[in-house]
């Protein structure tokens, strides 16, 4: 058992010395060791005095009564062990004590080391960094003080009954001088700290969490609280006060009749003033003006929850909902230059990415892909992209050494256009074949850390591992990376043998000189451990950042001490369909309920090395400071980031859909708004699956009204609360390269006017004839119709919905893109393409977006041979893309060259013979 819990601390230390992070370590244990030790002495000191004083105190026992010759023989048998039941006594509530103290040392380093927020509180004009740090710390202290002045108190009581000071059925005084006294001075430090807890509860209000009709959830301090709680929480205090003067009075007194007395008023007050006086307060002051009473603490509240979420700024404008330009061509056009609308959704395709870029079993993909920008000839597109990861359930046989030996790692990126699609429907790759090649250039592949590498790995040893393998050979490597923990030690073996559970590690001989064993793999969990004080955000995702693979984590800093600011909880605020059906992309919370969050770290964990770097992000955050005051050199300066990184950074989906919740109810400007409750919106549920849960934030290219270019951006809509109707738009420029990073922007549908939501647009798709019909074909047979993201696009005061559908059919076991719906103005098209569904909606052709690969329909002529010619070129394109997609097969790929090369040229000349005919007009 010793070196049990030897070998859990011991491989501990080494974990975080091998991170760099051993500060980390010393400090959190230190100050774990520090708390168990001053609380648990403290408790028993405190404890083993009064047992020793009322031990001292007992009465000298001369007439024995029955009583006493009853608890004579429990005396008589605990005579000679005194000592020793005094020691085990004490030590053990001491053990339970320090134990729960050592659990506080988040509250401890953020109350020694808090910084101000140089914000006050409206009520009572303290700093928010008395409730954010030192409140919670001076709960704690209230906390332990009465469970040790009560437990002393029964110790000394027990102790007393045992030696006669107390009697319960003999005859005479009930307890004698000494016992009286001792036990008055306990209960009246029990009193004495019930009045620190009053004054303590008169700031708490500010913090207090209630059930509000008008509004749900609700903290900080409203009409009856200001007005009834608060004088009372203040009378009660002084009445406590008085009550434990009176029994400390009894040391002199010796007697019980007014400390009774005292505490009686006591506990009459509370019922009284703290409660019934309240009630009476509600029910004739506040009821009747419900709406005049509470509007300047709404008021109050709106202010603060807006400040502590970050959606102060938030701008909300009126849209119409309605488009008023009449050109239809000109509406065509404006798409192009308001969206790229992503038609590769990275929730659905992953099974195509693995059917296509597997390549070996033993790799895999992770369940849902991520978004980000790679440029592409001098332009920025959005790209769906996923790592190819260690697959252990695809090895070709499962054993020790294959398991943590020889296959250890995945290897490289695979990339798509998120705009575009092949004629087969499957993704465009800009990033493929093993080892990748694209336009992602040169990196290290190879992938030892991963959303799905849960296992440990034991590398750089004798043991060779497995890089891939084609039809010709097997190609291994041996892991140069300095991380994880080096094994040459014989005590480091025997320590990781018994953490876990694995003897073979104490004598394999596929451990060797230089063997190092890789564990907490998991980007989340590496930035977890490092950073215990921060909130995860549920989605990790990978970037090639300076020739390297890094895995970018958003983490943020929370606190449940805002004054005046509602709570949410993280854990069903951030909770939506995606999360419903893949439990790893949960938010990992320090706390689930909070009312103040900041996006303040940006983590990376290198995909290679496992290197964890912290960079501040928000530098004016007081929590995070906090932090890095406690923890200094853990986290790097802003200016840390270098260009490359800054690219692919993003603005976090967990904090905006927080912030998405507390929108619904905290856009409008007004109490009296608030308080009616008709402008409530809420988070309509997914409509392109069951899951019965919210609709997940969308990442999209998009220009919102009033900028002047598209900007990486996060999406959301809201619907009005209890309908399905679209009450309202939300966005956030997702990009920190721009100078509006962050901003959030509401448009705000007209409540006079009725326009259609998510789930009112996926049922005209689902219920127009020809779409439904459409709809019934595919799914015929083993096939299954999969709908993808419905992503919604502000348009010339309307609003575009584009929606990918893919089936999954046959004997494929992947889906691919058949059809893409399109909704515009009451409008629906139901095509092949996104092209020639958005040329159908409106009526006329694109004619600034370049042909998309897999258009079936080339531009239109009104010449029947050069509309043939054209038709060729783009078979013939089609086919070369083909044939770069299987192999690729350069023959066929020359081939489909020289065919579009002479297409083109028929074209070209059937073209010019035209224009000669007609006399220079082009058809």
């Amino acid at each position: 058992m010793a070196f049990t819990m030897f070998a859990g601390f011991w491989t501990d230390w080494l974990w975080y010395r091998s991170v760099h992070y051993s500060s980390v370590f010393t400090t959190t244990l230190s100050t774990k060791i520090g708390l168990f030790f001053v609380f648990g002495l403290l408790m028993a000191v405190a404890v083993g005095v009064n047992i020793w004083l009322a031990h001292r105190l007992r009465p000298p026992l001369s007439a024995m009564s029955m009583e006493q010759q009853s608890l004579d023989r429990y005396r008589m048998a605990i005579a000679p062990y005194k000592k020793w039941l005094l020691f085990a006594v004490t030590s053990l509530v001491g053990l339970i004590a320090g134990a729960s103290a050592s659990g506080q040392w988040r509250t401890w380093l953020m109350w020694v080391n808090g910084v101000p927020f140089h914000q006050k509180d409206p009520q009572f004009h303290l700093d928010v960094s008395f409730y954010a740090f030192d409140l919670p710390w001076y709960r704690f202290l209230l906390g332990f003080g009465f469970a040790t002045a009560i437990l002393c108190l029964i110790a000394a009581a027990l102790t007393h009954y045992l030696y006669g000071g107390l009697r319960v059925t003999s005859p005479g005084a009930r307890a004698t001088a000494a016992a009286t006294g001792h036990l008055s001075v306990l209960l009246g430090i029990f009193v004495a700290l019930k009045a620190v807890a009053y004054w303590l509860d008169r700031y708490g209000l500010a913090v207090k969490s209630s059930d509000f009709k008008a509004t749900g959830n609700w903290t900080g301090l409203r009409y009856v609280d200001a007005n009834a709680y608060l004088p009372a929480k203040t009378i009660l205090f002084c009445i406590a006060v008085i009550c434990a003067l009176l029994f400390f009075a009894t040391l002199w007194r010796r007697t019980w009749q007014l400390p009774v007395i005292g505490f009686g008023l006591m506990v009459l007050s509370a019922i009284l003033i703290g409660g019934l006086y309240p009630a009476i307060v509600q029910k004739f002051q506040v009821q009747p003006n419900e709406q005049a009473k509470e509007a300047p603490y709404v008021q109050k509240n709106l202010k603060a929850t807006r400040e502590a979420y970050g959606i102060d700024d938030a701008e909300v404008t009126e849209y119409a909902g309605r488009s008023t330009t009449q050109d239809k061509t000109t509406l065509r056009d404006k798409v192009d230059d308001t969206a790229s609308i992503r038609i590769m959704d990275p929730n659905v395709v992953s099974p195509t990415f693995q059917q296509l870029q597997q390549m070996k079993g033993y790799y895999g993909f992770p369940d849902n892909l991520d978004v980000d920008r790679y440029p592409k000839d001098g332009k920025e597109q959005d790209t769906v992209l996923g790592l190819r990861e260690l697959n252990l359930g695809g090895i070709p046989k499962n054993n020790w050494i294959n398991d943590h030996f020889r296959y250890t790692h995945g290897f490289g990126v695979v990339a798509a256009k998120g705009t575009e699609a092949d004629a087969k429907g499957r993704p465009v790759f800009t990033e493929k074949n093993l080892p990748s090649q694209g336009d992602l250039g040169s990196y290290e592949q190879r992938i030892y850390y991963g959303e799905k590498t849960t296992t440990y790995s034991i590398v750089g040893g004798p043991q060779k591992e497995v890089d891939y393998s084609d039809n010709e050979r097997e190609e291994t490597t041996s892991y140069q990376g300095k991380s994880g923990v080096n094994l040459d030690s014989l005590v480091n073996r025997a320590a990781y043998a018994a953490a876990f559970n694995e003897p073979q590690i104490l004598y394999s001989g596929a451990i060797g000189k230089g063997s190092r064993i890789l564990y907490n793999r998991t980007p989340k969990e590496r930035v977890e451990a490092v950073a215990p004080w921060l909130t995860i955000d549920g989605d990790a995702y990978p970037a090639v950042v300076n020739h390297r693979i890094q895995w970018i984590v958003d983490a943020y800093t929370t606190t449940n001490g805002y004054p005046y600011a509602s709570r949410t909880t993280l854990g069903d605020t951030t909770a939506d369909s995606l999360t419903a059906t893949n439990n790893s992309r949960a938010v990992v919370a320090q706390q689930n309920q909070v009312n103040y969050i900041r996006n303040s770290v940006k983590a990376t964990v290198d995909a290679y090395t496992g290197d964890v770097k912290l960079y501040e992000w928000d530098t004016e955050d007081p929590v995070l400071k906090t932090w890095m005051k406690a923890f200094p050199g853990t986290v790097k300066p802003r200016s840390d980031i270098s260009p490359d990184l800054l690219a692919h950074l993003r603005y976090p989906q967990d904090l905006f859909k927080v912030q998405r919740e507390l929108l619904t109810r905290y856009h409008v400007p007004d109490a009296q708004t608030f308080l009616s409750g008709s402008e409530v919106w809420s988070v309509p549920d997914d409509p392109t699956n069951d899951s019965g849960s919210a609709v997940p934030p969308y990442y999209l290219s998009m220009k919102m009204p009033g900028q002047s270019d598209k900007a990486f951006s996060l999406t959301t809509t809201l619907t009005p609360n209890g309908r399905d109707n679209l009450s309202a738009f939300m966005a956030v420029d997702s990009d920190p390269r721009t100078s509006d990073y962050g901003k959030i922007r509401v448009l705000k549908l007209p409540t006079s006017t009725t326009v259609d939501g998510p789930k009112q647009v996926q049922s005209q798709f689902n219920s127009e004839s020809d779409i439904a019909e459409t709809i019934s074909l595919l799914s015929r047979g083993h096939s299954k119709v999969e709908y993808g993201n419905l992503l919604t696009v502000p348009l010339d005061g309307g609003l575009l919905y584009a929606e990918p559908v893919y089936v999954r059919g046959g004997s494929l076991k992947y889906p691919l893109l058949r059809k893409v719906l399109v909704t515009y103005e009451g409008r629906t098209a139901f095509k092949n393409t996104l092209d020639a569904a958005l040329n159908e909606v409106f009526g006329v052709q694109g004619s600034t977006r370049p042909p998309e690969t897999g258009t079936t329909n080339p531009p239109g002529t009104a010449n029947p041979t050069v509309r043939q010619a054209l038709q060729d070129a783009q078979k013939a394109y089609d086919a070369g893309q083909q044939a770069l997609q299987d192999g690729p097969d350069w023959d066929a790929y020359a081939k489909a060259q020289k065919d579009l090369e002479n297409a083109l040229k028929k074209a070209e000349e059937a073209q010019a013979k035209a224009d000669k005919a007609g006399g220079g007009n082009k058809s």
